[in-house]
């Protein structure tokens, strides 16, 4: 094998000099995280479940990997899941909780339970307001019409309901703030949650 670091530019060469061997320390951290890595892709793969991945860190027995595995769903959790995504993700989480010496399960499933309620909250607000807008435009057809050129001549065309809904200004706005605030809103419970991990 070819010495790639002969085609680095001095400078590199110099700070790659620098930087030296990993202690072992470094290896055994590097090792570990591959580890995390190898059953995490499993687990979000679907071809192992919570118990699954409790098991084989159990097998492990190290706690830095639990920590590790922990924060990295913790990470991977997202506004945009799905129920179903959220909920075994929680359960990873969860878990992975009960490998630890010292746990704090409740207060870890107290912010997934905000994390979820917040989801609820998202939808339930999209539907009240989408149900609201939609009872004015059935009573106005004048938000149903819309002009759509064809060559010179400008049609008015009829939309049904819910295209007309989708294609109001406000209700564009409405959704992209509402996601926005929420969005923001499960970011900072998904670092509080991080920061409650012992």
């Amino acid at each position: 094998m070819r010495n790639w670091d002969k085609d680095l530019p001095p400078l590199a060469r110099e700070r790659l000099a620098k930087i030296g061997e990993l202690t072992p320390e470094e290896k055994e951290k590097m090792v570990d995280s591959e580890k995390v890595d190898s059953l995490l892709s499993e687990f979000y793969l679907s071809q192992i479940d919570s118990d699954s991945l409790w098991k084989r860190l159990k097998e492990e027995g190290k706690p830095s990997l639990l920590r590790e595995a922990q924060m990295r769903l913790i990470d991977s959790l997202s506004f945009g899941s799905t129920p179903a995504e959220l909920q075994r993700k929680r359960d990873g989480i969860l878990a992975i909780e009960t490998l630890k010496e010292e746990q704090n399960t409740s207060i870890v499933e107290l912010n997934l339970n905000l994390m979820e309620d917040l989801k609820k909250r998202y939808r339930a607000e999209i539907e009240q307001a989408y149900n609201s807008i939609r009872a004015e435009v059935e009573r106005n057809p004048q938000l149903r019409a819309k002009q759509v050129q064809q060559g010179q001549n400008t049609m008015i065309v009829q939309l049904s309901v819910d295209e007309a809904i989708k294609q109001l200004p406000q209700w564009q706005d409405f959704l992209s703030n509402q996601e926005k605030r929420h969005s923001q809103e499960f970011a900072k419970l998904t670092e509080k949650l991080k920061r409650e991990l012992r």
